[in-house]
């Protein structure tokens, strides 16, 4: 007869096919049904952590959501970090692990409901009546929420017969947000009234306005206010008109392109949370912009904003679409200007004055020579500037940076994992420093061994915590806590089947020409070990610390 375990994993295969983590006592049954009696593929990491970023970054990749899984307490504890990630980032995910038994709590047992509790993730425990059900009901949580959340199988519940699995519904989800009621049909009038008396009217599109399909609309907006366009770091490419887009707001955003942003009488953002970096701390929009908000928030998320609708954005930028009506003007404001010149970045110099590569230059040479098929995962740290710069991305979802929504380092290489099994045809491109790197290195092989010749990274190793030495260093801290001998990361990379390159000069690149041009079938994951210098600091980076002094 099945077991709690085996409802649990045929409910849950149901609905999701893909699930990573690491086996222990507390899910080996579960994992036992997973492999013998469903079709959802399991992947294997070597930290818990990675069971967690792994399925996170399967999410942004491919919009559907993923498993993790993990054993209780020590193996529990290891996936806390990544738990608040998802949560901070809002990421549907369910992390299916073991738990201290019904009767009570043993030695190595924590409050595993507590803990997730404290990060923001809630957690259903099965029974031996209701496993199938509250499956089910976990996965309905987190998709209307987007939300991790945990599903916890008690250890003494785990391989207890339960009878036949019965047929569980599937998961409700609820309709996108209308805009409803006279505020907010009155505050669209209001928009489309500013919209069609704007000079020099500007869209800024964040992730939320991917997650609801808003591009097309969006691009049908755009066209009819004669808009110029941007987006948050993780809504590149968001808008369907690249001609008239300025690339990323805040810190990531060319110079030239933020002076256009701050000359826009009339401003409309959707599904961007306004956050600290994308506003430039507040100097994103000049004091005259009128600001105007749609997001499924509960309201405004900045002070800034002047009129704001609560509702799904694709909903309401159709509803706009319909009030402005055909297009009427022969020139705008996005015809006058140039702006290709606007989002240029500075090109760099070969080498740096301490001899060292210069990250720019090799970011630019890199972008000529990737692959054009290539979704880019980015861990976080000082060089996440260079990525998000100099690398273009042809959708939301082929760029995305875990960890940075709790400002977290150590999550890139498991997200090569969950990305790699989301979209297979593709090339995934690692972005990482040194620093996080070091600390995520256990998973560097399930990293190689998921993507295997369709994978690549990039490790900026300037021998520190570069962004530990620019915010403290430079204010006299001592400096050896954030230094970091200098690693091999090609040779790591070789001891675990990739083809490791150390990087010195720009000449040394060539090798991802090649590399390139191979067939992914026959060629190796590829390890580009880029010896920066740590003395070129990020644009954003230096608002940060204009900020700080």
């Amino acid at each position: 007869m099945p077991t709690v375990s085996a409802h649990v994993a045929l409910t849950l295969a149901q609905h999701i096919d893909a699930v990573f983590g690491v086996m222990g006592n507390g899910n080996a049954y579960f994992l036992d049904a997973l492999e013998t009696q469903t079709d959802a593929v399991f992947t294997a990491v070597r930290h818990e952590q990675g069971a967690v970023v792994a399925a996170d970054a399967h999410f942004r990749a491919s919009g559907r959501i993923a498993a993790g899984t993990s054993t209780y307490g020590a193996g529990f504890t290891n996936t806390l970090t990544a738990l608040a990630e998802a949560v901070q980032a809002h990421v549907p995910l369910v992390l299916v692990v073991g738990d201290e038994p019904t009767s009570g709590p043993r030695p190595w047992d924590v409050d595993q409901i507590a803990l997730a509790s404290a990060v923001g993730a809630r957690t259903y425990t099965v029974g031996r009546a209701d496993a199938a059900a509250t499956t089910v009901i976990a996965i309905e949580h987190a998709l209307t929420y987007r939300v991790p959340v945990v599903l916890a199988i008690p250890y003494d519940v785990a391989a207890l017969e339960a009878g036949e699995v019965p047929e569980a519904p599937s998961p409700r989800i609820p309709a996108p947000l209308a805009p409803r009621g006279e505020f907010a049909e009155g505050m669209l009038d209001e928009i489309a009234e500013a919209l069609r008396g704007a000079r020099r009217p500007f869209l800024l599109a964040g992730r939320g306005a991917w997650l609801s399909g808003a591009s097309t609309a969006l691009g049908e907006l755009a066209a009819a206010t004669g808009a110029l366009t941007a987006s948050s770091a993780l809504g590149r490419g968001v808008f369907p008109e690249s001609r008239y887009d300025l690339g990323v707001t805040g810190g990531f955003g060319a110079d030239g392109a933020m002076d256009l942003v701050r000359t826009a009488d009339v401003a409309v953002v959707f599904g961007a949370s306004l956050n600290q970096f994308t506003m430039r701390f507040g100097e994103l929009f000049a004091p005259g912009t009128r600001v105007f908000q749609i997001d499924t928030a509960p309201a405004a998320t900045h002070a800034h904003v002047g009129g704001f609708v609560r509702a799904d954005a694709r909903l309401a930028a159709e509803a706009l679409v319909r009030r402005l009506g055909p297009v009427t003007t022969t020139t705008s404001w996005r015809e006058s200007v140039d702006v290709t010149a606007a989002r240029a970045y500075e090109p760099g110099d070969e080498r740096a004055a301490d001899g060292r590569l210069d990250p720019r230059s090799a970011a630019r040479r890199i972008a000529e020579l990737l692959p054009e098929d290539r979704v880019v995962v980015s861990d976080g740290g000082h060089f996440i500037g260079w990525a998000n710069m100099y690398w273009p991305v042809a959708a939301p979802d082929r760029m995305m940076m875990v960890g940075t929504a709790f400002q977290s380092i150590g999550q890139g290489w498991p997200s090569v994992v969950g990305a790699a099994l989301a979209r297979r045809e593709s090339t995934i491109v690692l972005t990482s420093g040194d620093g996080g790197g070091l600390m995520a290195i256990a998973d560097l092989e399930s990293a190689v061994r998921a993507a295997g010749g369709r994978g690549m990274a990039v490790v900026w190793n300037d021998a520190a915590y570069g962004a530990e030495v620019n915010l403290y260093g430079l204010k006299g801290l001592a400096e050896g806590p954030m230094r970091i001998p200098e690693v091999d990361f090609a040779a790591f990379g070789a001891a675990v089947g990739a083809e490791g390159v150390a990087v010195r000069t720009l000449a040394d690149l060539d090798r991802l020409a090649t590399w390139t041009a191979e067939d992914p079938a026959s060629r190796r994951f590829l390890l580009l070990d880029l010896r920066i210098s740590g003395d070129v600091i990020a644009p954003y980076q230096q608002e940060i610390i204009r900020v700080n002094s």
